[in-house]
């Protein structure tokens, strides 16, 4: 099949470009402006009209890359027209009516990339990773991956492992032949180097996957404290529901910010108390399973009626800063028992010192994000993959009696299966659906 889909942003613009793909990309062409194909590579103006009744669609830019020579290594072609929805409609459903055509799927240009050997499977991830950037720093590490450093990491890891494979396999197919010593030595220390190296990869407090998804805030508390007043203040808009009624939110609310070029979610949670009604019940729940998977917590309590105890002191042992609210209607100073804790007075009604807890946010937002030329791990998917290749190689490692050989070899194999996962040099295509479907359509 051929494939074809919008690839610039849907809605009104000046410029849309639809992409095809396939061997019968050049027919569409023909089809479509009755001329013959234009000069690989090179943008050419030509009508294009509707292939039944030779009404004009539009007037635009075609451009044409023959395959293997193409992003996706089979014939290719762009075209560019007016941006207007009509215009963009017009055409696709021209191009519907072409024999085996077909509206592509989502992220199926790149997955047709990978499949024909153009790009790697990080290098998919990091495109798709590229795409959805909202700040400055998911874009540089996006384009680092894209670079090709993580894949020869994972690359070079994995041919020690396929070299260190070889010499068991050799042991297995001729028994009666022993591995020289300084063979078997050699095997020993390679084996643990390549594990040492995985380990050190694994040891990155997670911070190209806090990048690439956002440091996560919860606000939690209890009921009436000012949570969501804090959510709407730290969003710069009206994004929670704010009321006097004890248990307003009920479920998580969250949004997106840009904080210093960080990226950060916010989330607003359900009042924290004892309640017999269900639906609030769960509320609660998902409150405190957000902030028991947060990277920081906002504890915001109510300057009035400080009650440290409980829930709270379990809130407050880790990461976390403590948001005393209403500071405006309480005089004198706090207890001992706040004073000792990272906090910060503030008034959300007054607008009094919220520029300080933005200051603390800050501080915390660029202990996490130290960024070095280490980062190579940027999706949960990858850490599953080198903890189970870990795993492994420690088997491996324990296995020195020359009866283990067989079994020795299969750990090797189970290793190196886990890094080729990684880059995709293995069959992963249970792993393919679960990364292209998060693409957009024309990608």
């Amino acid at each position: 099949m051929t494939i074809y889909a919008l690839s610039s942003g849907p809605g009104i613009s000046g410029v849309a470009i639809i992409r095809i793909s396939g061997s019968e990309t050049s027919k569409a062409i023909s089809l479509l402006t009755g001329k013959a194909l234009p000069s690989p590579r090179v943008a050419s103006l030509r009508k294009i009209n509707s292939i039944s009744t030779s009404e004009l669609i539009d007037e635009g830019m075609i451009i044409w890359f023959p395959g293997p020579q193409s992003y996706t290594g089979e014939d290719m072609a762009e075209i560019h027209v007016h941006g207007g929805k009509a215009i963009v409609l017009a055409l696709q459903n021209e191009l519907s009516k072409i024999e085996n055509f077909r509206l592509a799927e989502p992220g199926e240009f790149t997955k047709i990339a990978f499949q024909n050997g153009k790009i790697n499977l990080l290098k998919a991830e990091s495109i798709a990773d590229l795409i959805s950037a909202e700040t400055e720093i998911q874009r540089l590490q996006a384009v680092k991956i894209m670079k090709g450093k993580s894949a020869e990491k994972f690359d070079g890891l994995r041919e020690k492992l396929l070299k260190i494979l070889s010499f068991i396999e050799a042991k297995i197919d001729f028994p009666d032949e022993d591995l020289p010593d300084e063979n078997v030595q050699q095997i020993k220390r390679d084996s643990i180097n390549v594990l040492d190296q995985i380990k050190k990869i694994l040891d990155d407090q997670k911070v190209g996957q806090i990048i690439r998804e956002g440091f996560k805030i919860a606000i939690v508390g209890p009921t009436n404290a000012g949570k969501s007043s804090l959510l709407n203040s730290l969003s710069n808009k009206e994004v929670a529901i704010v009321s006097e009624i004890a248990g307003t939110t009920r479920d998580v609310i969250e949004t997106h910010l840009n904080i210093d070029g960080y990226p950060v979610v916010i989330s607003d949670t359900a009042g924290i108390r004892n309640s017999k009604d269900e639906i609030e019940k769960k509320g609660i729940k998902l409150s405190l399973d957000r902030a028991e998977n947060s990277d920081l917590k906002l504890v915001v309590v109510d300057a009035k009626s400080i009650d440290l105890s409980g829930f709270l002191n379990d809130l407050l042992k880790d990461n976390a800063i403590l948001v005393v609210n209403k500071s405006d209607l309480i005089e004198g100073e706090l207890g001992s028992e706040v004073t000792k804790l990272d906090h910060v007075l503030i008034s959300l009604k007054e607008n009094l010192n919220l520029d300080k807890l933005i200051s603390k946010i800050k501080e915390r937002l660029k202990t996490k994000f130290i960024i070095n030329e280490d980062i190579l791990i940027t999706r949960e998917r990858h850490r599953q993959h080198l903890v189970q290749c870990s795993d492994n190689l420690t088997n491996f490692l324990k296995k020195n009696d020359k009866k283990d050989f067989d079994k020795a070899a299969e750990d090797l194999r189970l290793a190196t299966r886990h890094l080729g996962m990684i880059v995709g040099k293995v069959d992963v295509e249970e792993v393919l659906g679960s990364i292209f479907n998060d693409f957009c359509i024309g990608k």
